[in-house]
């Protein structure tokens, strides 16, 4: 790697590796030193091959590795055990509402893999449906229902848990 690339890594390393770590923390639904493993990989293929990537998008390709790898993960661990949600890293809001913060990750976290994926990627990110369907290599179709089948699963688990408490 020529000591340009090597200067473009490290700005890039400097500029994205927080929200990389953001996104593998939610999209992962673990621990924060899951998610840190899973970025450590990311940012590992990233460099390998950061000469081919550079040009193009070098976040959505890291992005896409975590997410990947996250999945990955997510369906070898299918046996069923209680998994604990470090707080994602940010920047703090005005007046944040915590206990719906909490609640909307919690239930986030019981989403399968992809729907979660999807939904993380779609409004956590903020990307387009186009953007997420390329990162998780499926349709617009695909993103459309997992994200409309995710936020119907959220919002009926919201409404039952708000009737209980009422």
């Amino acid at each position: 790697m020529t000591d340009e690339d090597e200067a473009a890594f490290d700005e890039f390393l400097a500029a994205r590796s927080t929200s990389l770590l953001r996104t593998a923390i939610l999209v992962c639904g673990a621990t924060r030193h899951d998610a840190e493993d899973l970025v450590q990989h990311a940012l590992e293929k990233t460099y390998r091959h950061w000469s081919r990537i550079r040009r193009d998008n070098p976040e959505a390709y890291a992005r896409r590795i975590v997410v990947n790898a996250a999945i990955s993960r997510a369906r070898r661990n299918r046996v069923i055990r209680e998994i604990t949600f470090a707080r994602p890293p940010d920047t703090p809001a005005n007046s944040p509402d915590l206990d719906l913060r909490d609640a909307l990750i919690e239930e986030l976290r019981r989403l399968p893999p992809k729907m979660r994926a999807v939904l993380v990627l779609r409004y956590w990110e903020d990307q387009s449906e186009a953007s997420t369907a390329a990162q998780l290599g499926c349709s617009v179709g695909t993103v459309k229902s997992q994200a409309a089948r995710g936020l119907a699963r959220i919002r009926e688990r919201m409404h039952i848990t708000e009737g209980a408490l009422q």
